[in-house]
């Protein structure tokens, strides 16, 4: 039985980021099993399909006979045209105002039912400078919510303060294909600190495929190297502690560093490591207004470890 505080915890947690490493789908691929997916019995967990802003006319091509509210005859038919439009993020790949033109154009486009149901309601961009911060607001209209990608190699507080007091959140990048591209935990503990600090949202992406810290291949490929990866139980736990104000300084990087599952429990007490707890009510609270979602390119891996675990 899955508990109330592994749905509160869990529910729209994934992105769906196929398209990229290691699994990097093509897109007919991808649509398929998000679409899958979104059908399937955790579907609960299922959130935003990850997409370049340069791909949208490709998702379209490939997209549309699965969408809701089409006339075509796929295999999600009969439950498609009751369902919600598939919600995209959008990563900005190309000038700002020409992606957001054809995120427009999009979206326009996907309003109409026979056209398919989706919309794009985020986008996700890197930057290095407030002075970039602040001229993508001043482009980026009210209807996205702009995740703002901020480099984890200088103290983030910066940058993260700029983000203070507008509708708008960070986004870590927690791994990657390789070795280097995993941020310690100190970082990560550094990225969360300072989120809470300036009551900004945020939302993780790649190397989180698995629950919890371990040891784990970076890809697929025959050979491939392993590495240490983070888990996303110790990453949204970390986040719920440090919003509760049960975690601080080196307590907060413990958690993230923890590698034993038992140290985890989703009960009905709420979320818990070792003997510290987030009740329920504030569990919700994070994830509601502070630790939004985590991109992965596989959601098959991360429900096969959490049945593992006995979570699902």
């Amino acid at each position: 039985m899955v508990t109330q505080a592994a749905r509160t915890l869990l529910a729209g947690l994934i992105d769906y980021a196929g398209l990229f490493p290691p699994a990097k789908k093509d897109m007919a691929s991808a649509v398929e099993a998000y679409a899958r997916h979104r059908f399937g019995e955790h579907e609960w967990m299922l959130a935003r399909f990850i997409c370049p802003v340069s791909r949208l006319d490709e998702f379209t091509r490939h997209a549309s006979a699965l969408l809701p509210g089409t006339y075509a005859t796929s295999g999600y038919r009969e439950r498609a045209d009751v369902s919600e439009p598939w919600r995209l993020s959008a990563l900005i790949d190309g000038p700002i105002d020409a992606n957001l033109e054809a995120i427009e154009r999009f979206n326009a486009r996907h309003a109409a039912e026979d056209q398919g149901l989706a919309r794009v309601d985020c986008v996700e961009l890197k930057v290095a400078t407030a002075a970039e911060i602040d001229a993508a607001i001043d482009e980026l209209p009210a209807s996205l919510l702009p995740f703002f990608e901020v480099p984890l190699a200088t103290d983030p507080r910066g940058l993260i303060a700029a983000l203070a007091g507008q509708s708008v959140a960070a986004k870590i990048r927690t791994g990657g294909v390789t070795p280097d591209a995993f941020p310690d935990a100190e970082s990560v503990a550094a990225f969360l600190r300072a989120c809470h600090a300036a009551e900004v949202p945020f939302k993780a992406t790649a190397g989180l495929h698995h629950p919890v810290r371990g040891e784990h291949r970076l890809t697929d490929e025959p050979g491939a190297a392993s590495c240490t990866m983070h888990g996303f139980l110790n990453v949204f736990a970390a986040a719920a502690l440090v919003r509760a104000e049960r975690a601080e300084g080196p307590a907060l990087a413990r958690v993230l560093g923890e590698t034993d599952p038992s140290a985890f429990g989703l009960e009905e007490r709420g979320l818990r490591w070792r003997d510290v707890v987030v009740d329920p009510p504030t569990l919700a609270r994070a994830r509601e207004s502070f630790a939004l979602s985590f991109g992965s390119c596989s959601f098959e891996e991360p429900v096969e470890d959490l049945r593992r675990l006995g979570v699902l």
